[in-house]
Formats: C-alpha cells, sequence, structure tokens
C-alpha cells in the first residue's frame, strides 16, 4: 500500500531514498517478499505518483520484476483524502488472484516477516487470515512516545487490537503506556497482513457500509484493522504469529535519518 498522502512527512515519503543505492523502504519489501518466495508485485499508489513510483522501482528491480500498479483514486468516489486502508486493498481486488501478503510502503518489516508470511499463504482461505504482529519493544523509537496496536491473542488467534497511545521507554529500559507497565514482547501490529483472494468480497462488503454511513464525513477513513475485527465478531479467524525481526518506518521528517542508519545496520 503505497498511496498515502504523507501529510506528516510533508512529502512524498514512499519514495524517499534510505539506502545507499537510492532504496526506499519499499523496495526491501519487495526484496525481502521475492526471497521469500512472492512471485508477483502489486502496489497500490495514486494517479498523481504512479509514473514516478514505477520508473523508481523499474530502476532498483529491472524489468525482470512481475510489476502491477494500480491507483487507490480509480475506485471511488473522488476526494482529496484517500478512504483508508481497507478502500486501498479493495481497490486491488481485480489484480489479486491468489493468496496474499499485505504491507504498508512506509514500514520496514525485514527478511524473516516475509518468510514467516509467505509459509502460511497455503493455510489461508475465506474464513482464516494471517496477521504478523512485532514485539513493542522492537518497533519504539529511542524517546519519545507513540500509538501501537496491542494485539489481544488467545490460542494463537487475533482476539482484537487495541490503540494504545503513549507507548515508549523509561529511563531503565522499561516501557510503559500512562501507569501501565508493558512488556517488551508484547505483540503489536504493523498491518502486515495474508489474506485469501476471497477476502475482496468481504471488504466490498465492508466497504460499502462505512461509506454509506460516512460518504459525507470528509476525513473518515475505512480503516483495515477497524474491518478485520468486524470480520472477526462474524467468525473470521485470523492467526497471529510472531516476527524476530526490528520494524522501522517513516511517519515525520525526523525519522528519516534513524530510519537509514538502523536499516543499514539490519542489511549489514
Amino acid at each position: 500500500m503505497a498511496a498515502g498522502l504523507g501529510s506528516r512527512f510533508g512529502g512524498v515519503k514512499q519514495l524517499a531514498a534510505v539506502g545507499p543505492g537510492g532504496e526506499v523502504i519499499l523496495d526491501y519489501t519487495i526484496r525481502d517478499a521475492v526471497d521469500a518466495g512472492v512471485d508477483e508485485v502489486i502496489l497500490i499508489v495514486r494517479n498523481d505518483i504512479k509514473a514516478d513510483t514505477e520508473d523508481h522501482v523499474r530502476s532498483i528491480h529491472g524489468d525482470g520484476l512481475n510489476l502491477t500498479l494500480v491507483c487507490q483514486d480509480d475506485l471511488g468516489p473522488p476526494r482529496d483524502k484517500p478512504w483508508g486502508t481497507a478502500h486501498a486493498v479493495l481497490s486491488a481486488a481485480d489484480a489479486v488472484s491468489s493468496p496474499f501478503i499485505l504491507a504498508n510502503a512506509d514500514d520496514y518489516y525485514g527478511r524473516k516477516s516475509f518468510q514467516i508470511a509467505f509459509d502460511r499463504l497455503n493455510d489461508l482461505n475465506s474464513s482464516r487470515g494471517l496477521l504478523v504482529a512485532f514485539e513493542v519493544g522492537k518497533t519504539l523509537p529511542a524517546s519519545g512516545t507513540v500509538t501501537r496496536g496491542v494485539c489481544n491473542v488467545k490460542d494463537g488467534l487475533l482476539v482484537g487490537i487495541d490503540e494504545t497511545e503513549g507507548l515508549g521507554f523509561e529511563s531503565d529500559g522499561s516501557i510503559s503506556a500512562g501507569d501501565a507497565v508493558i512488556d517488551a514482547r508484547t505483540p503489536v501490529s504493523m498491518n502486515l497482513w495474508a489474506f485469501d483472494p476471497s477476502i475482496m468480497d468481504a471488504f466490498q462488503s465492508k466497504w460499502e457500509a462505512f461509506y454509506a454511513a460516512n460518504a459525507s464525513t470528509p476525513k473518515a477513513e475505512c480503516l483495515l484493522p477497524t474491518e478485520v475485527t468486524l470480520l472477526m465478531d462474524e467468525g473470521f479467524e485470523v492467526e497471529l504469529m510472531s516476527s524476530p525481526e526490528t520494524w522501522t518506518g517513516l511517519t515525520n521528517p525526523d525519522d528519516l535519518e534513524t530510519v537509514r542508519s538502523l536499516i543499514a545496520d539490519l542489511r549489514d
């Protein structure tokens, strides 16, 4: 998913160089997914960045990459702000014909994360998906606090995701959220999912319900975690598996040097 506006970043963060060869974060996602066994890459973009994104990806990966670009803003109705991540996934429905891994373009997930997801693809069906979660301690900045989707898990299945604000390291290295102490191994969602293509029918239904309720709300977003949670209430199961990798990602301009340094260390 690479159609976000990057409002807080102040530019097209999907194409912000973080690697020694001019790589952007999605280039590492592509490499790691292909190395894991993925044989097709679908980039969900906007019309105004489609040409630049394709030119960049081809310059890094060559013409041999099995690449398709779809534009989220082609799935109406039009408005200035994209309709959200669930809507983004649905915009790629016509391009998806096999089990797929879903990732954010501006999040770095690491090699092992994609291998974990790929190895489970054949187990997915119309009633079961997968979330690859990360240990919260491996997703936090060295200073300051962030919001994370803390996963509730029972018997290996996702029960719910609680958006938890104010997560950060204390001076003694512990992690807290307000007055609560959080175990560093607590799983959090960074939007790395895997689904069977039949999920698109369910997302279509959820999108129609969302739009009926929010058509006149200019900033409302049809978000993937919200819609998956609604599906779980109807019996859909999400297996949760934890990645040992360290996550990093771009949100603000100040993140850029930190991300570059961390990715250099991780890839080395």
